[in-house]
């Protein structure tokens, strides 16, 4: 057993606090807190809306642990998927480098991802856990739970507290019959509800989706049946992390007479990773590299490969463009998307289905065959949760309000008390005290975070608002020479369109608008302190609603005064 400081006081409130996950799919991270002691459930992050033009990513905020970094006993990652691990090298610093607890192949992904961020300033402190593991961390006593998720090394977490059981589902769904990885603890599940839990937090992605979840199972019988069909190459899209899919996709290429080529920066490293750990097995000479792809016959090729969401210089898009060095597509191609599409990616995806269609490739995708599994419960595995673990409390997790709100409902139409299932928003409250759970009004700061490059949190909604109004309707320069002395115009202001009009077709336009900054300028002594800033408003107030009217477009007008 892992032990640090040991308290228990049943006196003690218990608060939860979810700093991500909980109006959104991503940027998971939860807060246990009492007295003297916090633990942290996932660091992950959240990609961007269409509406944030230039964000890599959004992360939690923060603000509300930085002056309790004293209290923090660790941080458990329940699996290495981005929206669970990706805030790790942008947070760890700030929050005191508190020793991280997940599996060995969850660590071992974190520990590759911190060495691609190399300003990071501290040395990551990782212990490995498993389903056996029982750890003590200051008054919090926990153990782990094996889920099927679609990446090894995935766990589920209880949290012994002095208020009660806490239970983190983390990702999951109940599959009893996986072929690349283990079956769920569901003896060990099961054994929960007659320890009086408290309360369950459990995986919502799915909670609008009836049934059960397709197993592994399944997926490889169908997989097996559209490879035997293809006529030639196979190209496997899907995603880097789906180690498990990958290892389907080896053990058919070993059973058919195929080798398999891997491509994609991200799905090498997880499969070295998963290799050197034992959790992806194949043949000495089953996985082969690019270049030796030229001397095998098509139709002994599958190449896995990232791309399935559209990415732009993922290796399916360079691919289906023309512009891989070792790729081309072929009429005789059988591409497949092994993949659901992420909200947000339906345009690029469908663009890249007709890309590769006009080459000549067979396309083959979830919605025409079940080549793809999802990871999270769908409503029936979600009952049987909620049955084994006989919960006094539930909280819906990780989700938009519709995915919370769906889980609600699949509760309430199993008499699941009402007045006993609590939505929390992100940021808000809920306290814990004689066994009683509350939604209190109390709120911590929960405002995006953005990564931008190398910035984290310089980007304001101000920011993005300009970004949009680009994109929208483009920008207009108006830059004004005066002179330093008598604040006079000394020549005609300069125009610059870009994303607005086309200056040459739109003379008429440009000069009313140039005019109207001359007034402007004759109005305004910038000779005087202060008088610059104020022109500079009038500038973008007079000409932003000049062109509104004239235009019914809302440029991003850019004055600049140059003083000679």
């Amino acid at each position: 057993m892992l032990k640090q400081k040991t308290i228990q006081n049943k006196n003690d409130k218990l608060r939860l606090i979810f700093l991500g996950g909980m109006e959104e799919v991503g940027r998971n991270m939860t807060i246990l807190e009492n007295q003297n002691d916090i633990i942290i459930i996932d660091m992950g992050l959240q990609f961007p809306e269409e509406d944030m033009p230039g964000i890599d990513y959004i992360i939690p905020n923060i603000s509300y642990l930085k002056d309790k970094l004293n209290k923090i006993r660790g941080v458990i990652i329940t699996h290495a998927h981005y929206d669970h691990i990706g805030g790790i090298p942008h947070l760890m610093a700030d929050l005191g480098n508190p020793i991280i607890y997940g599996t060995d192949l969850t660590n071992a992904i974190i520990r590759k991802r911190q060495e691609d961020y190399k300003n990071c300033p501290v040395k990551l402190r990782l212990r490995n856990i498993n389903n056996t593991t029982r750890l003590v961390l200051g008054g919090f006593r926990l153990e782990f739970f094996k889920v099927t998720h679609n990446i090894p090394g995935s766990m589920g977490v209880a949290i012994n507290t002095p208020q009660g059981i806490i239970i983190h589902t983390g990702d999951f769904k109940l599959d009893m019959n996986p072929t690349a990885s283990e079956p769920p603890d569901i003896s060990k599940i099961a054994q929960f509800q007659n320890r009086n839990v408290l309360a369950l937090l459990s995986d919502s992605t799915n909670a609008d989706c009836p049934g059960h979840q397709f197993t592994e199972k399944q997926i490889e019988y169908n997989l097996e049946e559209v490879f035997r069909q293809a006529k030639g190459r196979i190209i496997v899209a899907t995603f880097a992390s789906l180690l498990n899919r990958i290892q389907q996709i080896i053990w058919l290429a070993e059973k058919l007479g195929k080798k398999v080529a891997i491509e994609g920066f991200s799905m090498k490293t997880n499969v070295e990773i998963a290799k050197q750990l034992g959790y992806l097995k194949h043949k000495k000479n089953t996985i082969i590299s690019l270049r030796k792809t030229q001397n095998i016959p098509d139709n002994k090729l599958i190449v896995v490969c990232t791309g399935a969401q559209g990415e732009d210089r993922a290796a399916l898009m360079r691919i289906a463009h023309d512009e891989h060095k070792d790729i081309k597509i072929g009429k005789n191609d059988t591409v497949i998307f092994s993949s659901s599409v992420v909200p947000g990616n339906e345009t690029s995806v469908q663009r890249l289905k007709d890309d590769l269609y006009r080459k000549g490739a067979d396309v083959i995708h979830y919605q025409m065959v079940d080549i793809h599994a999802g990871g999270h419960a769908k409503q029936e595995d979600l009952k049987l949760m909620l049955k084994l673990v006989s919960p006094k409390y539930l909280i819906p997790i990780e989700g938009n309000l519709s995915l919370l709100k769906a889980h609600e409902r699949l509760a309430k139409g199993m008499n699941f008390p009402e007045k006993n299932i609590l939505i929390p928003v992100n940021g808000q409250i809920v306290e814990f005290a004689n066994g009683q759970a509350k939604l209190t009004n109390k709120k911590v700061c929960t405002n995006d975070i953005m990564v931008d490059g190398l910035g984290v949190g310089d980007v304001s909604n101000i920011v993005l608002r300009d970004r949009r109004t680009m994109a929208d309707d483009g920008m207009l320069v108006v830059i004004a020479t005066v002179n330093k002395s008598s604040g006079k115009l000394l020549n005609n202001p300069d125009i610059i369109s870009r994303g607005f009009i086309y200056m040459k077709e739109n003379r008429k336009l440009i000069e009313q608008v140039r005019n109207k900054v001359k007034q402007l300028v004759q109005n305004q002594d910038v000779s005087k302190p202060g008088n610059e800033d104020q022109l500079k408003n009038k500038i973008r107030d007079e000409i932003g609603k000049f062109l509104f009217k004239e235009t019914e477009r809302r440029p991003l007008i850019l004055p600049v005064i140059i003083s000679l």
